[in-house]
């Protein structure tokens, strides 16, 4: 009888455990083990979708720290990869029947445990990720909070790195389709098109965009609606990005960006958006930022929020729980992030002087918008990992796949909020209905 942890045990353990699941899963996906060996996890695979795994260390890793954290440090380091496909492929290869996953759960755990034992000490070359961010990561208290620190990490990537993925106009956030099968730059210059419209811009309107990325609203509004546009972002390669683009398209005379913090900002505006900025600056800072936003704007003056957001919870407790999936995003991606219910957003703008107007929910656009996304770094992977390393390559798939399946799911949320500042009593100046949003221009 061999050892019952040698490598040979193993191989035997790992093939009988995946054989045990492969009958209630029955998916058109295989995996690749370290001696080369393959094993299908269905009846009907074609060869297509492969999992590899670089050793029995993989395994080891799961048993003693089963978390998506770990899952994701194998996958950024290389000891899981996905063959044929990219990861919105193999999100889809990897669906199961309802029926089918109910059937996993009448699998014997003590069988599981004595497959899994053989690896109980088995390891990798396990290592921190060294693309994590190294600060206050959560920045729930104020004090510990560098929002321009956070901003940094996410967007200083370099230009050339969103370049591979967002698509001509350089927009990053939720696309608009008014067809489910537009192409991701069509609906973004809807996008960009709807947000006018509800902002309902005028020639001559002074309009400001915080957090105005690589200036694609602004420069958009200014060339079709003729308002005078600023934006204001804390990334500088950003803002290098969006001064060449206003002059290539002649737009000097009317937009303007600078370095600048929001809370730092002075000015008096017609029409303020934000778009994809109130999930960095963390909740507790909602009152100073839509109050900030509300001392600039007119009296009547129009204001649109778009903003990820989370679901709402049955407790305080439950809403302050950082799940697995919102750790990674802040850990990696997104430092210094928060979400909150669309309802806590619109209170807080009410709160700030606000009557709120409209609220439209954009989550299936942005499940197919991230899909676009991660479709197209997957296509540039050799240009992206030149750029920024296979790290936080494989990094970025899995947050854009992820964020993907979290949206089609319903799990996490997004919406666009207009409000008006309420100055005094009396009528809004809002139009009695929304026919202007989709009159034909």
């Amino acid at each position: 009888m061999g050892h019952p942890f040698s490598a040979a045990a193993q191989l035997d353990s790992i093939k009988e455990l995946l054989r045990t699941v492969a009958e209630p899963l029955d998916l058109n996906t295989s995996v690749r083990l370290w001696n080369g060996e393959l094993v299908p996890l269905g009846t009907k695979t074609d060869g297509k979708y492969t999992i590899a795994l670089s050793g029995p260390g993989v395994i080891g890793s799961l048993i003693r720290r089963p978390s998506l954290e770990t899952l994701v440090r194998l996958y950024a380091t290389g000891h899981i990869s996905f063959e044929g496909g990219d990861l919105i492929d193999f999100t889809a290869a990897l669906k199961t029947e309802r029926s089918n996953r109910k059937r996993l759960k009448t699998i014997s755990k003590t069988m599981v445990a004595r497959r899994t034992l053989p690896f109980i000490f088995a390891k990798t070359h396990d290592r921190d990720l060294k693309d994590a961010f190294q600060d206050d990561m959560v920045g729930r208290v104020e004090s510990r909070r560098n929002n321009k620190d956070y901003i940094q990490f996410h967007y200083d990537v370099s230009n050339e790195f969103y370049e591979l993925f967002l698509g001509s106009e350089m927009v990053y956030t939720c696309a608009y389709f008014k067809d489910w099968n537009n192409t991701l730059d069509q609906a973004q210059h809807d996008k960009l098109d709807m947000i006018c419209r509800k902002l309902r811009l005028e020639p001559g309107d002074k309009m400001l965009d915080i957090g105005c990325g690589w200036g694609g609203l602004i420069c958009h509004a200014a060339k079709h609606y003729g308002v005078q546009a600023h934006g204001i972002s804390l990334s500088q390669t950003q803002i290098d990005y969006a001064k060449a683009k206003i002059d290539e398209l002649g737009l000097s005379n009317q937009v303007t960006v600078e370095l600048c913090d929001y809370a730092d900002h002075q000015g008096q505006y017609d029409k303020i958006s934000s778009i994809g900025m109130s999930e960095h600056i963390g909740v507790a800072n909602y009152p100073r930022y839509f109050g900030k936003i509300n001392s600039m704007l007119r009296d009547r003056g129009i204001m649109l929020n778009h903003a990820i957001a989370s679901r709402a919870k049955a407790s305080k407790k439950l809403a302050k729980r950082i799940r697995p999936e919102r750790a990674f995003i802040l850990k990696y991606i997104f430092p210094g992030s928060e979400l909150t219910p669309v309802g806590m957003t619109t209170d807080f703008m009410e709160r700030s002087g606000f009557e709120v107007h409209d609220v439209e929910s954009w989550r299936e656009h942005y499940a197919l918008t991230l899909k676009y996304w991660c479709k197209n770094l997957s296509a540039n992977k050799e240009k992206a990992i030149e750029l920024v390393g296979e790290e936080r390559y494989r990094l970025w798939v899995a947050y854009l796949a992820g964020g993907s399946a979290g949206f089609a799911a319903g799990s996490i949320k997004i919406f666009q909020v207009v409000g008006t500042k309420r100055a005094a009593k009396g009528l809004s100046g809002m139009p009695p209905t929304r026919e202007h949003l989709y009159r034909a221009a």
